[in-house]
């Protein structure tokens, strides 16, 4: 089990939380660098700072672009990859609120080529539910639950496509985790077919301020 962290605090703020997520090392699958909703409007010298360190600790870096379901016009998108890759450099791309219905699968594919041709190396779409097979075709990674820890344990399914692919192609999400059960948590995932996941204890509207408590052994 490894952990993708979106990890949405400034770096000036919360330092002990970015060096935390670097000093995890092969724990984690990636960070999610979000200095703004996206890239921000302008480059932010501390955010560059917190990528070259997670960058030289080996561990992705993942700029964050919000779909808004399909609703951001393709320009304003690309236009977040611009912004990532000359300011920031990352690895790949974190595209949130991707639609999941097959009829957003053609406009999908021709962002995550962008991402690529921009120098993504690894490509994360969160649905934040199981989308319509064809994504996990243009993807490295989806992203199929992301909410709160009561929702996870009561009503979570799993489409039997997901089975034709490995466990390493799927991440969970999820917040409002009691602090003594993010093991739990993360076996959790592991029984529910993701091999990457996080599990934190914050709750909306930004659930995300804080590393998962399985990097700073469940008490901070």
């Amino acid at each position: 089990m490894t952990l993708l962290v979106p990890l949405y605090v400034h770096p000036a703020a919360d330092p002990e939380a970015w060096g935390l997520v670097a000093a995890a090392g092969p724990r984690v699958y990636g960070v999610v660098l979000n200095p703004g909703d996206g890239p921000g409007a302008a480059p932010d010298p501390a955010f560059a700072a917190a990528t070259r360190t997670l960058r030289a600790a080996g561990t992705l870096v993942l700029g964050y672009v919000d779909l808004d379901y399909g609703m951001r016009p393709e320009s304003a998108v690309t236009g977040d990859l611009d912004r990532h890759r000359d300011w920031y450099g990352p690895d790949g791309c974190f595209f949130d609120q991707v639609p999941a219905d097959r009829s957003a699968l053609p406009g999908c594919r021709r962002l995550v080529r962008a991402a690529r041709q921009r120098g993504a190396g690894t490509v994360v779409l969160n649905h934040g539910v199981h989308p319509a097979p064809g994504f996990a075709r243009i993807a490295d990674l989806l992203v199929t639950f992301e909410g709160p820890w009561p929702v996870y344990l009561s009503s979570f399914t799993r489409p039997r496509w997901t089975a034709r692919h490995p466990p390493e192609r799927f991440c969970h999400l999820v917040y409002e985790v009691p602090t003594a059960l993010a093991g739990v948590a993360a076996r959790a995932a592991g029984e529910r077919g993701a091999a990457v996941s996080c599990a934190v204890t914050g709750s909306l509207p930004n659930p995300w301020g804080s590393p998962p408590p399985a990097l700073y052994g469940g008490a901070r």
